[in-house]
């Protein structure tokens, strides 16, 4: 089978914030369809779609009821079907999100799980209190709570790494495997052309000891990329996925490079490639949540170690998960249209499967938060409660939070400057940010300098180079602003890729810096002297 999936865009759509059909304030499917033509038109070859599964929506989706069934909200299955067939007409896979480390507590697993005599009883995590009647042990959650749960019924605790209505499965019962496996060939035959593997390197426990005391995800060398989840990998690639004409990206939590490696080396028989996220911790003291001064010099050094290491990269800047990248590592105010095309540089220059997220392509910023309950994300309020807890003041709370929560790129879709944004005729179910009047897709799409035009013009450069997409990386040079990289074919062509994270007017002191011609640039300049304005991305083909 080809590797056509390491030379197409992906594309993220967060159903529920791209496109509303019906006017009630809720993204849906008929809404992806008639978008289409605009995502062929932009050069998207894949969309990954965020769960469109039933679901009583305690995480947006994320928490699944029913794997074979849509959420009303979104549609129905016939519109699902539609999606398939009017996507396949322009070209356009789609893979789905695979979300088999938890479920819903309202899945009618969980449901008979409850009875300690069910068959469905070892389907979930279930453990007594101990001695003292407290839970199992002291793991926490990704969301700052404990990771147990009393259930009055049962009279005992079951896991959850996320929230109490996500229950985890468990891996070590066959049972649990088989139905993962009945799961994936219902959508690889209804037309998905593979998989987004949620936080799949969390679903093997290797045992149930308290955990090193940290003041989150407590517990986390016993469930973070434990031995246990290659076998599984392999598995479900021999049984299913080697079947069909497909490929899977695995979200990797809290991942290093080694344990990436055994996830997705072409030799592992596993994932095709996984997600990471030291890319964008560089300016992090903890996760995402605590910040410290940003320096090109250590971007350039994560991307280096991620771009040499793996046999093949999912590379990505923003996702639902994520801040909006011009907001995180650009300048969203006076230099926004200029950064937000400086990153889309680097995005499109780096080697590997290029994933993009719905409004990137415009440009779209972090949102105009000024109060946290505003805040609709599970993830934030459970950061705001911990850092609560240790007393840290609200102001700080707010300024460390409220640039970081995943609601930021949940906002709904800037289509044009009309009422809704074009998103949406009814009460959007999140804030838009009111800068839609200035920034949307249908004034970029007119005009010929845009951020749009610009990533367009990206993408297709991209699809004419082998160098961009297979060839070589190697940095040249870096400081506290400034970042150049060489991608090269041998024997064939070499490019230097010189990016200026700052508002500063800078020098390239490297050697070579001056030399080969203009590619691509982000301010229009026909040749090259060896300065950079402010934001400036000036990409040189050498030979």
């Amino acid at each position: 089978m080809s590797n056509w999936w390491k030379e197409r865009v992906v594309y993220q759509i967060y159903p529920r914030s791209f496109q509303d059909s019906n006017g009630d304030g809720i993204g849906d499917i008929p809404g992806i369809i008639s978008r289409l033509d605009e995502l062929r038109e932009l050069g998207v070859g894949i969309i990954w779609l965020s769960p469109v599964y039933k679901s009583p929506d305690i995480d947006n989706g994320y928490d699944i009821s029913d794997y074979r069934d849509i959420n009303p909200k979104f549609g129905t299955m016939a519109d699902m079907e539609q999606l398939f067939a009017e996507a396949a007409r322009r070209d356009i896979k789609i893979i789905m999100d695979l979300v088999i480390n938890h479920t819903s507590d309202e899945h009618e697993w969980f449901v008979h799980s409850r009875n300690k005599d069910s068959l469905f009883r070892d389907y979930y995590i279930w453990k007594p209190a101990d001695e003292d009647g407290n839970p199992p042990n002291n793991w926490t959650t990704f969301f700052a709570e404990s990771a147990w749960t009393f259930d009055p019924e049962s009279e005992e605790y079951y896991l959850h790494l996320f929230h109490e209505k996500q229950p985890d499965l468990n891996f070590r019962n066959p049972k649990v495997i088989e139905e993962v496996k009945k799961i994936m060939r219902f959508w690889l035959e209804k037309g998905a052309a593979g998989f987004r593997c949620d936080v799949i390197n969390l679903i093997w426990k290797t045992s149930f000891d308290d955990g090193i005391h940290r003041l989150a995800v407590c517990g986390r060398e016993h469930f973070v990329s434990q031995e246990g989840i290659h076998e599984i990998l392999r598995e479900l690639k021999r049984d299913v996925l080697d079947h069909y004409d497909c490929f899977t990206v695995g979200e990797s939590a809290l991942v290093n490079l080694r344990d990436a490696k055994m996830l997705s080396d072409t030799d592992r028989n596993e994932l095709d490639m996984v997600f990471y996220f030291d890319h964008l911790q560089v300016d992090r003291v903890v996760e995402k949540y605590m910040p410290k001064k940003f320096r090109a010099d250590k971007l350039l050094k994560v991307l280096t170690k991620w771009q040499q290491g793996l046999d093949w990269n999912a590379f990505y800047l923003e996702s639902h998960d994520q801040p909006r990248i011009v907001s995180h590592y650009g300048n969203d105010g006076e230099y926004w249209e200029r950064s937000a095309k400086l990153l889309a540089t680097m995005q499109f220059t780096m080697r590997g499967s290029m994933f993009m997220y719905q409004g990137q392509e415009i440009g779209m910023t972090n949102f105009d938060f000024t109060e946290m309950s505003q805040i609709d994300d599970l993830e934030t309020l459970g950061v705001d409660e911990l850092l609560r807890s240790v007393r840290v003041p609200e102001f700080l709370r707010k300024k460390w939070i409220m640039p970081c929560s995943r609601d930021n790129s949940r906002t709904p879709m800037q289509w044009n400057a009309g009422p809704g944004a074009g998103f949406t005729t009814g009460e959007p179910w999140l804030g838009i940010n009111k800068n839609y009047v200035n920034i949307n897709y249908e004034e970029q799409r007119q005009r010929a300098g845009s951020i749009y035009n610009y990533y367009r013009n990206l993408i297709r450069l991209r699809a004419s180079s082998e160098t961009f997409k297979y060839g070589d990386f190697a940095p040249v040079y870096s400081d506290k602003k400034v970042i150049a990289y060489t991608r090269t074919t041998h024997g064939v062509e070499q490019y230097t890729v010189i990016l200026n994270f700052s508002s500063d007017s800078v020098t390239i002191p490297f050697e070579g810096s001056m030399v080969g011609t203009v590619a691509v640039t982000n301010i229009g300049r026909k040749t090259y002297d060896g300065s950079l304005s402010p934001w400036e991305a000036v990409v040189l083909k050498v030979w």
